[in-house]
C-alpha cells in the first residue's frame, strides 16, 4: 500500500512511503476488536464500590429481645438488614474489572483496526513535525490542512517530543501518541489516523526485525 507524503500545508512532497500489505491488506476481525476494546474499557474502571454488611454497620450487637414468649418474631440485633440502617445483604465489593487478553488477539485487533482506516483511506502520512516551541495555534492550522471537516484525528510519533505533544494537548479534537502507545481503543474513536514519516517507516522495520 503506496501512501503520499503530505507536508505541514497538505501538499504532496513527492515521497511516499510503503505500507506492508501483511498489516494493511489483511482481513479484519471485528471480534477481535471487540474484545481489545472491551478489554480497555474494563481496565479503566476503578471497582471502589462498596456497600456494608452487618458485621461493619454502627449498632449495638444486643439481642433486641428474647428469643421465645413474646409472641411476636425472633429477632437479633439493630444491624439486622431487615431494618433501617441495618446492613447490606449481597451488596458490591470492591474488586477489579481487567481482564486477560492473549497477545496475538490484541495485535490483530490492532492491525484490522488500521486495516478499516486504510481502506476507508483515512490514514494520512505527514513529513516529521519539527517546533521549536508549544504553538497550539499553529498545530491546530496544521490539521486543519490534513484532515478537513473537523474529524477527529490520532498523530501518531516515532518517539515523544515535548512541544508537539504540548501544541496539541488542549485540542479535543486530536490525541497525540506514540507509536508504542497506539492502541485499538484509540483507533476506533478516530476518523482520521495521521502518522509522521518516521512514523509510518516503522512499520517496515517491524517487517524486517520479525523477518
Amino acid at each position: 500500500m503506496q501512501v503520499d507524503v503530505l507536508n505541514t500545508k497538505g501538499e504532496k512532497t513527492g515521497r511516499s512511503v510503503e505500507l506492508p500489505d501483511d498489516i494493511f491488506n489483511v482481513e479484519p476481525n471485528d471480534h477481535c476488536i471487540y474484545l481489545a476494546v472491551k478489554q480497555y474499557l474494563a481496565a479503566q474502571r476503578q471497582g471502589t464500590h462498596k456497600t456494608k454488611t452487618r458485621a461493619e454497620v454502627h449498632g449495638s450487637s444486643k439481642k433486641l429481645h428474647k428469643q421465645k414468649g413474646t409472641g411476636g418474631s425472633r429477632k437479633g440485633n439493630i444491624r439486622n438488614p431487615l431494618y433501617k440502617g441495618g446492613g447490606t445483604i449481597n451488596g458490591p465489593l470492591p474488586h477489579g474489572y481487567a481482564f486477560k487478553l492473549n497477545r496475538k488477539v490484541k495485535d490483530l485487533a490492532k492491525i484490522s483496526a488500521l486495516v478499516h482506516k486504510a481502506r476507508e483511506n483515512r490514514i494520512v502520512i505527514v513529513e516529521d513535525l519539527k517546533m521549536e516551541t508549544p504553538k497550539t495555534k499553529d498545530f491546530s492550522a496544521m490539521l486543519d490542512k490534513l484532515r478537513g471537516d473537523n474529524w477527529k484525528t490520532m498523530l501518531v510519533m516515532p518517539e515523544h517530543d515535548a512541544n508537539v505533544y504540548l501544541s496539541g494537548r488542549n485540542l479535543a479534537s486530536n490525541k497525540t501518541v506514540v507509536m508504542s502507545d497506539m492502541n485499538t481503543y484509540d483507533l476506533t474513536h478516530t476518523q482520521v489516523v495521521i502518522f509522521t514519516e518516521s512514523a509510518a517507516k516503522m512499520f517496515n522495520e517491524e517487517e524486517v526485525a520479525a523477518a
